[in-house]
C-alpha cells in the first residue's frame, strides 16, 4: 500500500500494467501494442478533470508520465565475457540495469535514463548500464511499443540475468530485493526529480 513506501501524501496515479503476448510481438487485444494503455491513461485523466481545465489537458497529463518498462538485461556470462561491451557488463546480484539502444530497441534515452539513475541515487540502490555491442543483435521490449503509440516518456530497466530464453535462465536472489526498492524509489521520488528537471528548463 501507498503508506508502506512513503506515499501517504501523494496525489500522483501509479499504474501497474502486466502484458500477454511480449515474446511473440506483443500485437493483440491484451499486448503492449493494444490500446490498454492510451485507454487507461485517458479514462483515468479524464476523470479526474475540473471544470476549468485547458483545452490541451489530456495531452498534458500524457506528457507528465512516465513509464518504466521492466523486463530483464542480459549479464556478463563469464564464458562469454567478449559479447559485452567493456563499460556495460552487468552483474548478477549487482542492481537493477538500464539498457539503452541507439536503434530504439529500448526506449531509454538521455532524459529517461538521468531519472532513472537519480532515483537510484537518491534511494541508495546501485544501477548498472548494458548497452549492445555494435556488431550484435539486440532484443527489444515492450518500451518502444508503448512510448511510439502514446507519447510518453519512457525508461527499458531489467534485472541481470544470465542465458536468457534458455532452459536454464539464472538470476540473483539479491537483484529481487534490490529492483522491489528502486521501484519504490522511484514511486516516491519521481515527481521531484522531474519538477527539478522542469524547473531547470524553464
Amino acid at each position: 500500500n501507498h503508506g508502506s513506501v512513503g506515499l501517504d501524501s501523494d496525489y500522483d496515479v501509479s499504474l501497474v500494467a502486466l502484458f500477454d503476448h511480449e515474446e511473440v510481438g506483443s500485437s493483440s487485444t491484451t499486448g503492449a501494442g493494444s490500446t490498454i494503455i492510451e485507454e487507461s491513461v485517458k479514462r483515468i485523466s479524464m476523470s479526474l478533470k475540473g471544470e476549468d481545465e485547458p483545452k490541451d489537458y489530456l495531452e498534458a497529463k500524457i506528457r507528465n508520465s512516465f513509464v518504466v518498462s521492466f523486463d530483464m538485461a542480459h549479464a556478463e556470462h563469464p564464458n562469454y565475457s567478449s559479447k559485452h561491451e567493456k563499460y556495460h557488463c552487468p552483474k548478477l546480484n549487482s542492481g537493477v540495469v538500464i539498457k539503452t539502444n541507439d536503434n530504439q530497441r529500448y526506449a531509454t534515452n538521455g532524459q529517461t535514463g538521468y531519472i532513472f539513475r537519480e532515483v537510484g541515487r537518491r534511494c541508495g540502490q546501485d544501477i548498472q548500464e548494458f548497452v549492445v555491442r555494435n556488431d550484435c543483435a539486440c532484443g527489444s521490449t515492450i518500451g518502444p511499443i508503448i512510448s511510439s503509440r502514446t507519447g510518453m516518456r519512457c525508461v527499458d530497466v531489467g534485472t541481470p540475468q544470465l542465458s536468457m530464453h534458455s532452459i536454464r535462465e539464472m538470476g540473483g536472489t539479491k537483484d529481487v530485493k534490490m529492483a522491489v526498492d528502486v521501484l519504490e524509489g522511484f514511486l516516491r521520488e519521481f515527481k521531484d526529480i522531474d519538477d527539478e528537471m522542469k524547473g531547470e528548463e524553464e
